[in-house]
């Protein structure tokens, strides 16, 4: 179910194995996903981890008929919330440069544009 909807929000890549990610994430002292269900289903998805100094989102999403009811926003102050109580002080975003529909919605949450590059290199090929 949880694949489901990041296939429906496009957050799938096929250099990425959804399922290898989560298995990876799941329920670990420094990363989780969050959920949103409604009805039974899941709605909302959030990946967060840190790395003791800074954590990082992954695979946010929120099913599209679900959105623009703030489910995204409570489902961000969740990930922050999550860092928090891990003494993480900041979150980095990786958004995709083709998805620049989502930026204004971080920016509406008081994230910024850092001026800074991401570079890296796969160590294990799929």
């Amino acid at each position: 179910e949880l694949i489901a909807l990041w296939e429906a929000c496009g957050l799938v890549r096929p250099w990425n194995k959804p399922e290898k990610d989560i298995a990876f994430a799941r329920g670990k002292d420094q990363s989780d996903i969050i959920v949103g269900v409604i009805e039974e289903s899941i709605v909302a998805s959030l990946m967060v981890g840190h790395d003791g100094h800074r954590g990082s989102f992954y695979y946010v999403a929120v099913a599209p008929p679900w959105r623009g009811q703030g489910i995204g926003s409570l489902l961000i102050r969740e990930g922050e919330k999550w860092l928090k109580e891990r003494g993480v002080w900041k979150v980095n975003l990786l958004i995709r440069q083709e998805n620049s529909s989502v930026q204004n919605f971080y920016e509406q949450l008081g994230y910024e544009v850092n001026r800074v590059m991401s570079m890296g290199q796969r160590l294990i090929e799929d």
